[in-house]
């Protein structure tokens, strides 16, 4: 199948006294539908490249890079919840005059729920803690260590240390994919370089320590989960670490949720794209009849 053909753009976001460029990019026609790529130390929307060409054969496909992540802009300012939350109200009202769907990997989900102007939701891997919560560190010790990395020198000197090559490998081994194949010196070296933009440290840090968690109780995402009134699919992730994966399993037992299993871990839509894209087409096109 030949590649849709790419156009790249500038959205342009005033937050408080900061004006921010975010990369974004568009392919396809037909209805519209955004892909939000999970948040991480490497987020980038180039991780749902794949999926992207496969829709957008039948739709208008829009992705971006989050700010603070990719090639958008990244200031020094106070990451948090609610920065995000108000980007993507701005985007989507911008950018989209009519109804638009929407494919939200990871931590992407909870910032999709609190939006809830969509035709239609796929949440892929979808999350809700950041990996120190998930680990089970205390919020003072996640808080000091948000401080440390965005404190001139020693905040460099430990997002280094944690943005080596070698580390970004390990952690995609332990829980982003499942197929080491792929973890190339080539692809190490993309994640990499993606790390080392001016003021990359600052919005991963959040991510990271749990700063950017769209909600604090498992029963908050599900609440609004349960409270969606357009239609909801959820991609579950089989290899998805424990915890990770008891979240996923808590979303699609409720109630009108539409639940398909896909072989991958937390990496899942950057891995497998091309295994997602024809399970969540038809859901894309209005079939709502069970998996």
């Amino acid at each position: 199948m030949a590649s849709a053909q790419l156009q790249l753009d500038t959205y342009t976001w005033q937050w408080q006294n900061h004006t921010l460029n975010i990369a974004t990019e568009t392919l396809g026609s037909g209805p519209s539908v955004l892909l939000l790529p999970a948040f991480s130390t490497v987020s980038t929307r180039a991780e749902l490249a794949t999926l992207a060409q496969a829709l957008a054969s039948h739709f208008q496909v829009t992705l971006l890079d989050w700010p603070g992540f990719g090639d958008s802009d990244r200031p020094a300012v106070s990451y948090q919840p609610e920065f995000y939350r108000q980007f993507l109200k701005a985007f989507v009202q911008d950018t989209f005059p009519q109804e638009v769907a929407v494919v939200a990997a990871g931590h992407a989900a909870g910032y999709a729920l609190a939006l809830q102007s969509w035709s239609r939701m796929v949440l892929i891997a979808p999350t809700w803690r950041g990996p120190l919560a998930v680990m089970g560190a205390p919020v003072a010790m996640r808080h000091g260590i948000r401080q440390l990395v965005s404190a001139p020198m020693i905040g460099s000197a430990l997002y280094g240390l944690n943005t080596r090559p070698g580390f970004l490998k390990w952690m995609y081994r332990r829980h982003v994919f499942v197929d080491e194949t792929q973890l190339t010196a080539e692809f190490m070296a993309q994640k990499y370089q993606n790390t080392q933009q001016p003021g990359a440290r600052y919005a991963p840090a959040a991510f990271v320590t749990g700063g950017l968690d769209p909600v604090d109780e498992r029963e908050e995402f599900l609440t609004g989960l349960a409270q969606q009134t357009e239609p909801v699919m959820v991609i579950v992730a089989e290899q998805a670490p424990p915890k990770s994966k008891a979240e996923m399993e808590a979303m699609v037992q409720l109630p009108n949720i539409k639940a398909a299993y896909v072989p991958g871990s937390l990496g899942m839509a950057e891995e497998f794209g091309d295994a997602i894209a024809p399970m969540i087409l038809p859901f894309l096109q209005g079939n709502t009849a069970p998996v």
